[in-house]
């Protein structure tokens, strides 16, 4: 796959992206779609075959899915995020759920941790929007062990995810220089960002269903609680809030496999199981 479309060539202030991307995933309220995912951390803790007893970094946790995926697992969980909203809570979950997960605020870009020192680091749909994707790669497999995995779950260009933010790009265009999240969702990429510190690196395409009431319901759920897309939406005007609804109608109404006017949209994702060298 050609993904030279993906990146812009212009240099970027990383330091202002990720201060605006902050204050996207500190809006609304991630854990409310974070929450619907969940068979997603089950399926990469699989996937990864953690064994119980194994130290785990969730990073870019959001409100905790693959963090109490792995807890449930027996492992030790380490769970971090860089907003601290999130983190409380995927502590409420795991209180609710008699899980010992520590939390800790963390950039993925600046772990606060040594090296080598998690067997296994995972992240589902977190850290593939980190700024300054070499470093957030680098991070991953420097606190990993030897011998260690890390597992990722990542939209692809083509998914519907892939798809919205597109269709977000073209009423608000993003930062010059910014390259698109969804290059996380290619094995071409990976292999580039992981190559050189992997033994071995295993990919599989596997399928998310976004299930909602309607392709309204949706949009209502994402317009409010979904950071990228609230901000998104907060920054056109009337009429251009209205063409923007009418596109992502339109991505859903394509996708929709559903027949009685509830929404089943299948929304493909890489899932990544990266062995450290």
């Amino acid at each position: 796959m050609d993904t030279t479309t993906l990146t812009r060539e212009k240099p970027i202030d990383l330091a202002a992206l990720k201060s605006r991307q902050h204050a996207a995933w500190s809006s609304g309220d991630y854990a409310v779609v974070g929450n619907t995912l969940q068979i997603v951390g089950e399926t990469l803790c699989e996937a990864m075959d953690l064994a119980a007893g194994s130290t785990v970094l969730d990073v870019a946790a959001g409100n905790g899915m693959a963090s109490l995926a792995a807890a449930r697992r027996w492992c030790l969980v380490t769970s971090t995020d860089y907003v601290p909203s999130l983190l409380e809570r995927g502590r409420a979950r795991a209180v609710a759920e008699a899980l010992p997960i520590d939390f800790q605020e963390a950039d993925a870009e600046n772990l606060p941790f040594g090296d080598c020192c998690f067997d296994a680091v995972i992240s589902t749909f977190g850290v593939m929007f980190a700024p300054d994707q070499e470093r957030a790669a680098a991070e991953l497999l420097r606190v990993c062990a030897r011998g260690g995995r890390i597992g990722l779950a990542n939209w692809t260009p083509d998914s519907f995810i892939g798809e919205m933010f597109k269709t977000l790009g073209r009423h608000l265009p993003p930062s010059p220089g910014a390259r698109s999240p969804m290059l996380w969702g290619t094995p071409e990429a990976i292999a580039s960002m992981f190559g050189l510190g992997a033994a071995e690196i295993r990919t599989e395409t596997r399928f998310f269903n976004f299930r909602y009431l309607s392709p309204g319901h949706f949009l209502n759920v994402f317009t409010t609680y979904y950071g990228p897309v609230l901000k998104a939406f907060g920054a056109l005007d009337a009429d251009r809030r209205d063409a923007l609804k009418d596109e992502l109608v339109a991505v859903i109404e394509r996708r929709n496999r559903a027949t009685d006017g509830t929404m089943i949209v299948p929304g493909n994702y890489l899932e990544i199981v990266v062995t450290k060298r």
